[in-house]
């Protein structure tokens, strides 16, 4: 393998906080509409609402917010009062503006490696809201390039890294395996995996097998040292 030039990072549940808020949400949701269907029943019709709504919507807050309303309907055959909407929507409200909570060791982590290597923040969902959190975590200064992308796959990767010696010469990590870790290591790269404790089902992935490329940690605070045993 190529010696490492460029980091890439996750923002969601790698950076800062982030799955626990979609939760409590959906939390509320259920209270909302315990007239109408059970917790679990809810929970499966609103994923499948959003795996099927991804295409349209993509990543992020808003397309959560707009599959619930679709949930709420579908499941109030049309019924669902306004009142009903207007929490759904208000809820939505709340998670656009909660304050960022960064992970314990990211701002060590990020400045360790910040000077020899170059840091690029790789991030999907919406573009307003990603760049709100990015803003308010106050790490904006350490990365020397920043790409919010509708989805990531190994094409996103090939042209994320291209200006940084390529794939092959990078480093990604993150809490998703779907996302993070196995387009990487499909672009050539290094995939680091670092589980956050709660994950979004569709974002659930197998690790591979017998991949020297593929590497997991505990925490974020690892990294440095994985990356100078790696001849970084």
């Amino acid at each position: 393998m190529a010696p490492i030039r460029a980091i890439g990072f996750d923002a969601d549940d790698t950076l800062w906080h982030n799955e626990r808020f979609f939760k409590l949400t959906e939390a509320r949701f259920a209270e909302l509409l315990r007239d109408y269907a059970a917790p679990d029943h809810l929970a499966e019709r609103l994923l499948a609402a959003e795996r099927r709504n991804l295409g349209r919507y993509g990543f992020g807050i808003k397309g959560f917010v707009l599959s619930m309303i679709e949930t709420a309907m579908d499941v109030t055959d049309d019924r669902v009062p306004a009142t009903v909407l207007r929490r759904i929507v208000e809820a939505g409200h709340d998670m656009l503006e909660h304050p960022i909570e960064l992970l314990p060791g990211v701002q060590d982590t990020v400045s360790a490696l910040h000077g020899s290597y170059t840091l690029i923040l790789i991030t999907k969902g919406d573009l307003l809201d990603q760049e709100r959190k990015l803003a308010q975590s106050g790490l904006g200064d350490w990365f020397d390039g920043i790409e919010i992308v509708s989805d990531k796959t190994p094409d996103i990767y090939t042209r994320a890294f291209a200006p940084h010696g390529g794939a092959r010469a990078g480093l990604m990590v993150g809490n998703s395996m779907k996302s993070d870790v196995l387009p990487m290591i499909a672009a050539g790269g290094i995939g680091v995996h670092v589980p956050h404790g709660q994950e979004w089902a569709l974002e659930a992935a197998e690790p591979p097998k017998d991949e020297a490329r593929f590497h997991a940690l505990e925490n974020l605070s690892a990294l440095p040292d994985l990356v100078r045993q790696l001849g970084g």
